[in-house]
Order: structure tokens, then sequence, then C-alpha cells
């Protein structure tokens, strides 16, 4: 019973998050908004119900196989990915290195920020 209302818990979340998302023409994915109304809730709530933590859990152990299909994916179209292989890599380094930067750029601003001993 218990897995039972852990995914009724994470099914009506993301089908609230659909809801909204679609009724409101948002530019943002329906399931995104959905874990944006689960973590309200379990910020309002305090703590993780049991339920939703064994159900969490039970798919956090098969989630390597969200992977399978990528894989194959990559595996099928591996001439196409080739024949853009120069601009995906630019692309991969230049939004690794972005992203690095502002990490580095909003870590230093909340450093700032903290009281106590920091390096100014």
């Amino acid at each position: 019973m218990p897995l039972i209302m852990g995914m009724s818990v994470l099914l009506a979340c993301q089908f609230a998050g659909e809801l909204l998302a679609r009724g409101l023409a948002m530019p943002v994915p329906g399931p995104v908004l959905g874990m944006v109304i689960l973590l309200v809730g379990l910020v309002i709530r305090g703590r993780v119900p049991d339920s939703l933590r064994l159900t969490a859990e039970g798919l956090l152990r098969y989630l390597t196989l969200l992977f399978v299909p990528a894989g194959v994916g990559l595996m099928v179209h591996a001439r196409l990915i080739g024949m853009d292989l120069v601009a995906i890599l630019v692309t991969l380094v230049v939004s690794t290195a972005l992203t690095l930067a502002v990490t580095a750029w909003v870590l230093d601003r909340l450093r700032r920020r903290m009281p106590g001993d920091h390096v100014p």
C-alpha cells in the first residue's frame, strides 16, 4: 500500500504540473512544474512521508535504465552525429565552461554576503 500512495503522490504532482503548464501556456514542461509543486509540498510539510521515500528510492534504483534509449539513439544515429561532431563538441565545451563560470560567479556573490570567515 505505501508504494501505491507514494506513486499516487508523484503522479498527482506531475498531473498538476501538466495542468498548470498547459492551462497557463507556460514554456516550462509539466513534469518540471510537478517537481516544483512536490518540493513546495515537502517544504511545507517539513519531512518526506515514508511512502514517498520508499517509492522514490525504488525508482532511483532503476534510474540507469532511462539512459538505455539515449544510448540506443547514439548508436542508431552515429553517422548523423559524426557529421555534426565539431558543432556538438564546441557546444558541449562552451556550455560547460559557461556553466562553470556562472556557478563560480554565483558562489562568489553568495560567499561575499555570508557573515563570518571567508576570503575577501
